[in-house]
Parts: structure tokens; C-alpha cells; sequence
């Protein structure tokens, strides 16, 4: 009696000072393990084929609710967004003519490598890096893949210069639903170096030929009279999008898109969250996202991106395996750093070899990784 009148006791005690969370974790109990990695719900689909490129789709049964979060195109679309040089004069307002923020001033005037960014909408604004805004003095990409708050301060932001040669007044910034292809991407997101931007952007491609390749579809040569004769100043939008490089880019953009169309259609119970590309046989690139729904915002200008890289390389016709482009999907164990502004996003790079996987996370209203970028340098 006394023994179990005692243990009464002292498990009403033990009842009592865990529900004061005074006692930790009985012996045997599992660590929290975390939320599950999104990798592992992506499944992988047998590649789109065409040509020299193979595409192949990234699956998920579920994926994040990302419409709290706006495009860079929609938000420019909307006017929810400003983009302006540096230094120019006037101010940002609202929808119905309220003063936001007046445009901040700069001694040092406009710069190559930094616009400035208002979001004045009510969501926050995904950049990716790589994604093209047209007007003022120069066309830029955006240098690294962040988030921008809603109702924040002007942004001083970085960017890259792809159009080499203009500096004038142009009309305001505005979207352009383009991203550049590949090799100028990783030139803005991997090396951040402006020089190898512009010669990215004017030789097409900075993968090396593979062994008895052929010649690329779109040679550095015609790049260059295209350069001379109809963009003189080195616009990334004129070169890809003129008469001569464009025709070619449209026709294998429309034959890849109604191939990946086909090979997609029908789903059960999935959705496409994104892709990772091969070239030839070497398995280069991946963008995955957090969900169908951004996926969707973004495939028709990464599609493109894909196809002109596909012109430029000058890579065989082979089919990259199911094996390697799954590689892909891993986590990579390597060198890591990070960037963040709390609250808002972290950015986070690794290397491992020559891989490097670059991931946007949204922190509120809970924890996302919106973007996950996965390439092979060139160089």
C-alpha cells in the first residue's frame, strides 16, 4: 500500500511539473525531426527531348502555397513595383496618388551595377537572378535571387549591365518576361563579375565543345554580326530577340513546349515544380520551385533561357540518363555561405566540386525555399 500510494505520488508530480515544462524528453523518445526536405517529394519524369537539349520534369504531389509572394514581371506589370536609376528625381506613389516614399537622392548619380527598387504593393517581391528589366539608361539583370518586403524602404539594388555601349535616357523600367539563358546566369549568380557578363552575353555560351561536336546552331560569328548590324549596343533583348537569332530561338522553343506539353499532360495527384536540363549528354542546370503555381509564372522565359543556351552549345545529340540528371535533386555536401535579411528571406550558396546550388528561402510567414537553383560551371 505504501509503495503504491507513493508512486501515486510521485507521478502526480511528474504529470504536474511536465505540464510546467520542467522535464525533458523521457529516455527513448525521437528528437523533433524537422520539417520533411521538399527534395523529398520531387520525383523525377523521363526526359523531353529535342535536338541537343533534354528536358526533364520535376513532379510533386504537394507543394507550398506561394500566393502570398509576387513576381518581379507581375509586380512591374502592376506598378506595385518601381525600379529607377540611381539619383532619380521624383516620387513613388500609390494607386490612388498617396505619397509613398520619395526617390532617393544620389551625389554619385546613376550607376552600372545598381538600381533602386521600391515595393509598394502589399506582398512581398521574388528576384531572381538573371531576370531582365528594360529602360533607363542601360538594360540590367538582377545579380543575385533575394526578396524584397512589402512596404520597405527604397532598396538600393544589384544588378549587372547587358547592354554594353548605351548610356542615355530611356523610358521607365519595365518588365520584359525574359531571363537570360544559362551561361549569363551563372555569370550574375556564381562569378558576380559584370566582364564576364558581357562576354557571356556576346559569344552565346561559356561551355566548352565537347569532343566532335558540331558546330553550334547559333555560332559565335553570327552573334557578332548580329551585334554590329542590328544592336549596336550590345542589348541582350535585341540580340536574341532580332530577326536573325529569334526565328531560330522561336521554332525550338514551340517544338520543345509542345513535346513537354504531351509528355506531361494528364498528371494524377502531381504537378510540375520544375526541370532540370541536360545538353547533350551532360546533365547542366535545374530550377526547381516551391511550387506549380510559380513554376508556371516562370517556365515560359526560362524555356526560352534554355533553347538559346541549346543554339549556342555545341554539343552531340545524345540523351543525358535518368541516373545523372537525378543527381541533380541531392542536397550537395560542400562549402557553404549564407546571406539574409531576417525576417524577410536567406539566400544560401554551396559548392561541392564543380556543382553549385543556390537557394532562395522565404522565412515569413513560415520558412519556403521559393527557388532552388542546381548548375554545373562552365568554368
Amino acid at each position: 500500500m505504501e509503495r503504491s500510494f507513493l508512486g501515486a505520488v510521485v507521478s502526480g508530480l511528474l504529470g504536474i511539473a511536465g505540464s510546467m515544462g520542467l522535464v525533458g524528453s523521457t529516455v527513448g523518445s525521437q528528437p523533433d525531426p524537422g520539417p520533411v526536405p521538399p527534395e523529398a517529394n520531387w520525383r523525377l519524369l523521363e526526359p523531353v527531348t529535342y535536338e541537343n537539349i533534354s528536358i526533364f520534369p520535376v513532379v510533386a504531389v504537394a507543394g507550398q502555397d506561394t500566393s502570398g509572394f509576387v513576381t518581379l514581371d507581375e509586380g512591374l506589370s502592376s506598378g506595385d513595383v518601381v525600379v529607377s536609376e540611381q539619383g532619380a528625381a521624383g516620387l513613388a506613389r500609390t494607386r490612388d496618388n498617396r505619397r509613398l516614399y520619395a526617390a532617393p537622392q544620389s551625389t554619385a548619380g546613376a550607376s552600372v551595377n545598381q538600381l533602386v527598387l521600391i515595393n509598394r504593393g502589399n506582398r512581398p517581391v521574388i528576384l531572381l537572378a538573371g531576370e531582365l528589366v528594360s529602360g533607363g539608361k542601360q538594360d540590367r539583370i538582377i545579380a543575385k535571387d533575394r526578396i524584397v518586403a512589402p512596404g520597405s524602404e527604397p532598396l538600393p539594388l544589384d544588378v549587372f549591365c547587358v547592354e554594353h555601349g548605351r548610356w542615355s535616357s530611356g523610358s521607365q523600367f519595365v518588365e520584359s518576361k525574359t531571363i537570360v539563358h544559362p551561361s549569363v546566369r551563372e555569370q550574375a549568380a556564381v562569378k558576380q563579375d559584370q566582364n564576364e557578363v558581357w562576354s557571356a552575353v556576346t559569344r552565346g555560351t561559356m561551355a566548352k565543345a565537347a569532343p566532335a561536336a558540331p558546330s553550334p546552331a547559333m555560332s559565335s560569328s553570327a552573334l557578332s554580326d548580329v551585334v554590329a548590324g542590328e544592336a549596336p549596343t550590345q542589348s541582350y533583348d535585341k540580340i536574341y530577340k532580332s530577326r536573325r537569332v529569334g526565328v531560330s530561338v522561336d521554332s525550338f522553343v514551340d517544338t520543345v513546349q509542345r513535346r513537354f506539353a504531351k509528355a506531361t499532360y494528364g498528371l494524377k495527384g502531381e504537378r510540375i515544380v520544375g526541370v532540370v536540363v541536360a545538353y547533350g549528354g551532360e546533365v547542366a542546370w535545374s530550377d526547381i520551385f516551391a511550387s506549380a503555381d510559380l513554376f508556371e509564372q516562370y517556365w515560359a522565359k526560362l524555356l526560352r533561357s534554355y533553347a538559346v543556351e541549346a543554339l549556342a552549345r555545341p554539343t552531340l545529340r545524345e540523351v543525358a540518363s535518368t541516373d545523372e540528371a537525378r543527381e541533380f535533386l541531392r542536397r550537395l555536401n560542400g562549402r557553404e555561405t549564407q546571406e539574409s535579411e531576417p525576417g524577410v528571406y536567406r539566400w544560401r550558396e554551396i559548392t561541392e566540386g564543380a556543382l553549385s546550388l543556390i537557394e532562395l528561402d522565404a522565412l515569413q510567414p513560415k520558412t519556403i525555399t521559393l527557388h532552388r537553383l542546381l548548375l554545373h560551371r562552365t568554368s
